[in-house]
């Protein structure tokens, strides 16, 4: 389930629409969640790294896999509660089991599954805390 206020940027981000793009993060182990105005600079981004590539002489950089890299994300329609079906694919490249926990990354979000994000270092350690303690509220919550 999409958190409310994930919810809210989305539909804003996606026109008014209930759509969710959701993707495998490039680097990490979790998923990349954003609207569909994000869309747009992607390509952008694209343009960027090739010609960063170009002016590094950076001969390995392939920009149709970089481009499937990049816009290999799912379309996913979300109800008014927040509840959207996750393809299995993407439940497998983030490790998704049990909970996820949804951090805002500017533009975009990441989505942990939260024994992903405590294998993080440092640098994640805010992440981490919130996560725990949703986590520990969750719990509370469901033994009462």
């Amino acid at each position: 389930m999409l958190p409310p206020a994930f919810r809210k940027a989305v539909k804003e981000s996606s026109g008014g629409n209930r759509t969710l793009c959701l993707a495998a993060h490039d680097r990490f182990d979790c998923l990349v969640g954003f609207g569909l105005s994000h869309i747009d600079k992607l390509e952008a981004q694209l343009d960027r790294e090739e010609d960063r590539a170009i002016r590094l002489g950076n001969a390995d950089f392939d920009r149709d896999v970089r481009a499937a890299q990049l816009f290999g994300f799912e379309q996913l329609p979300f109800d008014d509660s927040g509840r959207f079906v996750m393809p299995e694919h993407l439940r497998g490249l983030g490790k998704v089991e049990d909970g996820l926990y949804f951090h805002a990354a500017g533009d975009r979000f990441f989505v942990w599954a939260p024994a992903e994000l405590k294998k993080m270092g440092a640098e994640w350690k805010g992440a981490q805390a919130a996560c725990e303690t949703l986590m520990a509220a969750s719990k509370k919550g469901s033994a009462a």
